[in-house]
């Protein structure tokens, strides 16, 4: 009885002495005769807790986030009733009765925690919490203690109960890197704090005095313990009724942690991250900025789950191989890269198989060789330089000798190697014999032939005929930076370039010529949704609409009859080209359609490995984009290609390029710039055709006697 009636005088007599002592401290603070090294309160006025930056697609939905602490500033009536209610029940049910401290509860708490010998109750009010957060370190002094009672006798001076409770409720650590109410009902709920239920809203009041322990992540029973904890104090002071506290408890605990999409884009975000952190510094992960891209989730989506299924069911092909070999099977690598070709916004990209794995990004980093991909560059080249689609040209063996200065064109008959001896035949430096696929040759063909079917002596032919630097001025012209070699060998893409920069070449053939500069930020906000910054488009016509539609047509041809006839699998008009390097360590396919233009590239990082015989570009890289292409496009209008001004189209002959009859074998409808196309009919043997001048009128008739195989 006299151990009870003690602690009954003290509950009575203690919250004076305390409350006379802190208030000659508080005297002595505030007139300057007590210095105890506080921080001004003034400061809070400008304190602005540290907020998550968030990266949204174009469309505005949530990428991730980046932060020191994750936390969204959210305004106290936007923070759901119940949930102020929950907190205030189990944290502090006087907070609008007190005057910061509860001298009474400390007692109560110091008391409860020495008869049981341990920490049993905290005696601190919402206001001290937050003084202790904001101002203060964790240190356990009594001096400590002193500054956080002074503090929070400031704080309730100078600001009202609504605006403690916001800045609490947005300061306060939830446990799972969330930072503020906002943050955790994101991560524990995937829910913004708007739509929470009672249920929820307990379960997040319970976490602050000790997120570790109740957390649904960690331990489901102890987070519906303390749910039904925060529940009961509800009920006991009004808050809810006894069905509400019945069929909340009723709930099942949610304790599958919510994945915020952050594991989306990886590479994407962090080629955003490294592109802003040098002008914003930390304000990148605390200022709460707002980061607009181009990105869109669903193609990005797509695009991840195109190179994974490809890649995974090619590691497995290979794994045979190597079986057999006896060698140890390494997975293969890819990148994707997809632009919008009207802006140059890059709408998805996946730069590897895993960036937790690797963070090399693949699309802007790996300098390959682009093989046959990099040929619609020179196929433009010559388009503008007097070639047409219709152009004859000699696909017949090509034998190079280097006289110590360049390399020339020795002989083009096929005999020529038996003439040469063994020596000069092993040395790379003197002789060169490029070759066509699987080594097969077709005499005379139509340009347009030669690219669809991807004949590699056509292309030399073609470099040779405009020159190198002509093919490099164009790259140039195209978006290509990195370096090129002045060498005939450029012709089949023998010089290193980047996926996105191919891609973004194409991209000009898409946009009629002009030339969009990739780019991946729309604009950035502040915390308060002012503009830090917004993209200025950089856009230049770099190639005419006409030209641009003309390669556009000849490589809707390499899909529908060439090697990249894997893409009329996605049953809408598209063009593309297809690449693939000698040893078979690169394996590209680089196309598009009006809205959209995409490259991928898959091949080992290690370029002593090869993709194995026959695993071409047509065969490994374009069902990843076709597959890509089909989501990526779902619900999107099939749009063709249309003509500009000045491109006619003429009937021609597959055998000799010449105008045809409709009765003509095979005869197909051309394009060309005006004043480019055939003028000459033919007429097998005996058969006249006329030539026609430029006023369209026929000034002669000429007699052809000679017939020509097409390809």
């Amino acid at each position: 009885m006299k151990r009870k009636h003690t602690a009954i005088i003290s509950l009575i007599i203690a919250p004076l002495i305390i409350t006379a002592v802190l208030f000659i401290f508080y005297i002595g603070v505030t007139s300057g005769r007590i210095n105890l090294g506080l921080p001004s309160i003034s400061k809070l006025e400008d304190y602005t807790p540290i907020q998550a930056t968030k990266i949204y697609d174009k469309n505005g939905v949530l990428i991730t986030e980046l932060f020191t602490e994750r936390r969204t500033i959210t305004q106290l009536k936007d923070i759901p009733v119940d949930l102020q209610n929950a907190v205030l029940a189990i944290e502090d049910n006087n907070f609008f009765k007190h005057w910061g401290i509860s001298p009474s509860g400390i007692v109560r708490a110091t008391l409860s925690n020495v008869l049981k010998r341990r920490k049993a109750q905290g005696g601190s009010t919402i206001t001290q919490q937050l003084a202790k957060t904001i101002f203060l370190s964790p240190e356990k002094k009594f001096s400590r203690k002193i500054k956080e009672v002074i503090l929070t006798l400031q704080l309730e001076r100078y600001y009202s109960k609504e605006e403690i409770l916001q800045l609490y409720l947005n300061q306060i650590y939830f446990g799972s890197g969330a930072y503020g109410i906002e943050a955790a009902a994101r991560i524990y709920f995937a829910k913004h704090i708007n739509e929470l239920n009672l249920e929820e809203c307990a379960m997040l009041a319970g976490l602050p005095r000790s997120p570790n322990r109740y957390s649904p992540f960690k331990n489901e029973i102890n987070a519906q313990n303390r749910r039904a904890t925060v529940l009961a104090r509800m009920l006991q002071l009004k808050y809810i009724t006894p069905e509400q506290e019945k069929a909340a408890n009723a709930q099942k605990i949610f304790s599958q942690r919510v994945v915020i999409p952050s594991a989306i884009a990886p590479y994407f975000v962090e080629f955003v991250r490294t592109q802003l952190e040098p002008k914003y510094g930390k304000l990148l992960y605390q200022g709460g900025l707002s980061i607009y891209t181009t990105i869109d989730l669903e193609a990005q989506i797509a695009a991840e789950k195109s190179v994974s299924e490809h890649l995974n069911s090619f590691d497995i092909e290979r794994k045979i191989d190597f079986e057999i070999s006896k060698s140890t099977p390494i997975p293969a690598q890819g990148g994707l890269i997809a632009l919008d070709p009207k802006t140059g916004g890059i709408v998805a990209m996946v730069g590897g198989r895993d960036f937790r794995e690797s963070q090399f990004n693949r699309t802007m980093q790996a300098h390959r060789q682009p093989g046959s991909s990099f040929k619609p560059i020179v196929y433009t080249a010559a388009i503008e330089n007097g070639y047409t689609p219709a152009s004859i040209l000699t696909d017949e063996p090509m034998f190079f000798l280097n006289n110590g200065r360049d390399w020339k064109l020795e002989s083009r008959d096929a005999d020529f190697a038996k003439s040469q001896s063994t020596e000069t035949l092993k040395d790379p430096m003197k002789y060169w014999h490029p070759k066509n696929y699987e080594n097969k040759y077709y005499e005379k063909v139509l340009l347009r032939s030669a690219l669809e079917h991807s004949l590699n002596v056509c292309s030399i032919e073609l470099l040779m005929a405009i020159g190198p630097q002509r093919a490099i001025e164009y790259a140039r012209k195209l978006g290509i930076k990195s370096t090129l070699t002045n060498t005939l060998s450029l012709a089949l893409g023998s010089s290193d370039v980047t996926l996105i920069e191919l891609t973004g070449a194409f991209g000009v053939f898409a946009n009629n010529g002009i030339l969009a500069e990739p780019y991946a930020v729309e604009k950035v906000e502040d915390k308060d949704g002012k503009i830090l910054e917004e993209h200025s488009p950089k856009e230049e016509s770099v190639i005419s609409a006409q030209s641009c539609y003309i390669i556009t047509n000849l490589l809707k041809g390499v899909v529908q009859h060439g090697t990249g006839m894997g893409a009329l699998a996605l049953n809408r008009p598209c063009a593309g080209k297809t690449g693939t390097t000698n040893d078979f360590t690169d394996a590209w396919f680089i196309g598009y359609t009006p809205q959209l233009v995409a490259g991928v590239w898959v091949g080992y990082d290690d370029r002593s490995i090869q993709l194995g015989s026959k695993n071409t570009g047509g065969r490994i890289s374009c069902p990843i984009w076709t597959d890509f292409m089909r989501d990526a496009l779902k619900g999107e209008p099939k749009l063709d290609f249309n003509p500009p001004e000045d491109v006619v189209f003429k009937l021609i002959d597959p055998a000799t390029g010449l105008l045809a009859f409709e009765s003509t074998p095979g005869a197909y409808l051309e394009a060309f710039i005006k004043g480019s196309e055939p003028r000459d009919y033919y007429m097998n043997n005996t058969q006249k055709a006329s030539v026609f001048g430029k006023d369209g009128k026929v000034e002669k008739v000429t007699e052809i006697t000679e017939d020509t195989s097409g390809f």
